[in-house]
C-alpha cells in the first residue's frame, strides 16, 4: 500500500513545473485595472461529463506552465495549449491542464498558456491573446533544448476561442504584434502544426460563409487537424471554411465532423463519438512523424 501511494503521489506531482511569467515587465498595455484573477465558477456551475470546470477570469498576467512527459517516453514534440472560454474566461482544467496530461501520456510536452481575458476595451477580442501566443511560442523555442523539446516540432492546440487563437497564430507569424523585448522575440513564432478543436469566431456570426479577415491562410500555414460536431451551437462552419481555405492553399489538413456532440467537451470521454477525437489527433500526429 505504501508503494502504491508513493507512486500515485509521484504521478500527480511530476508533470507540471511552476508557472513562468511571459512578460518580465508586464504585458503590453496592461493597466492592472480589471480586477482580481479568480475562478468564476459558482456552486451551481455547469458540469462537463459529471465534473466541475475551472472558469478562470480577469487574467492580466499571462503565464506558461510546462508539463513534461516521463523521460523514457519523451518524443521531443511539444504543444502549446490554449483553453477556450469565448475570450471571456479560460476553461483552465477542461481545456488546459487535462489536455497537457493527455499529451504527456503520448510522449509530448504540454505547455499550458494562460493568456489574457476578458477582451480589452477598444481592441479586437483576440489581440492581447495573440501577443501572448506569439510571445509564448518564441519563449518555448528559446528554451527548447533545456526542456528536452525539438524546436522544429512545436505545435498549438486550442478549443473554441482557443481554437481561434491557434488559427490566428498559424496565419499571423511573419511579424510580432508587439514591440520586441528580448531575444525570444527574435525567434520564429510559427507553429509547426496545429490542432483546432470546435473553434469559434473563425467566421462572422451574421455571414458564416467566409473566414474573418484576421486569417491570412497561405501555403506556409502549418499542417492542421480540425474536429467539431455538426450540432455545435457555435457553428460547424467555423471548421468547414477554415478547412476549405487550407485546401485552397494546399496546406496538409485533416478534418473530422461528427453528427452530434455539441460544444465544450474538452477531452472528457462520454458516449458521444466526438469525444474520441484525441485518438484521431494522435494518429494524425503519428502520420506527420511528430511522434513515433
Amino acid at each position: 500500500m505504501k508503494l502504491v501511494l508513493s507512486v500515485l503521489l509521484m504521478a500527480s506531482t511530476l508533470p507540471a513545473a511552476s508557472p513562468i511569467n511571459l512578460w518580465p515587465k508586464g504585458a503590453p498595455g496592461e493597466k492592472g485595472d480589471i480586477g482580481e484573477e479568480k475562478d468564476t465558477t459558482g456552486p451551481n456551475g455547469q458540469l462537463v461529463a459529471g465534473k466541475r470546470v475551472i472558469r478562470l477570469g480577469n487574467v492580466s498576467n499571462p503565464t506558461i506552465t510546462v508539463y513534461s512527459p516521463a523521460k523514457d517516453k519523451n518524443t521531443g514534440a511539444a504543444v502549446l495549449v490554449f483553453p477556450g472560454g469565448g475570450y471571456s474566461i479560460l476553461a483552465l482544467d477542461l481545456e488546459g491542464s487535462e489536455v497537457c496530461e493527455w499529451l504527456n501520456s503520448i510522449g509530448v510536452t504540454g505547455i499550458l498558456v494562460k493568456y489574457r481575458v476578458p477582451a480589452r476595451k477598444g481592441l479586437p477580442n483576440y489581440a492581447p491573446p495573440l501577443q501572448d501566443a506569439q510571445r509564448a511560442m518564441g519563449y518555448v523555442r528559446q528554451h527548447a533544448l533545456e526542456w528536452n523539446i525539438d524546436p522544429q516540432k512545436i505545435g498549438v492546440l486550442g478549443f473554441s476561442a482557443g481554437g481561434h487563437l491557434s488559427a490566428a497564430i498559424s496565419t499571423n507569424f511573419e511579424k510580432r504584434t508587439y514591440d520586441a523585448i528580448d531575444a525570444a522575440d527574435q525567434i520564429s513564432c510559427r507553429p509547426d502544426f496545429a490542432v483546432v478543436i470546435y473553434p469559434g469566431l473563425l467566421v462572422p456570426r451574421q455571414n458564416p460563409e467566409k473566414l474573418n479577415p484576421e486569417f491570412n491562410v497561405t501555403a506556409n500555414t502549418p499542417p492542421t487537424f480540425l474536429a467539431q460536431a455538426q450540432d455545435d451551437p457555435v457553428r460547424v462552419e467555423n471548421s468547414i471554411f477554415y478547412f476549405q481555405a487550407l485546401l485552397k492553399a494546399k496546406v496538409p489538413a485533416e478534418m473530422h465532423i461528427y453528427p452530434v456532440g455539441g460544444h465544450g467537451y474538452g477531452l472528457r470521454r462520454t458516449d458521444k463519438l466526438v469525444t474520441t477525437w484525441p485518438a484521431r489527433a494522435e494518429e494524425w500526429m503519428r502520420s506527420l512523424k511528430l511522434i513515433p
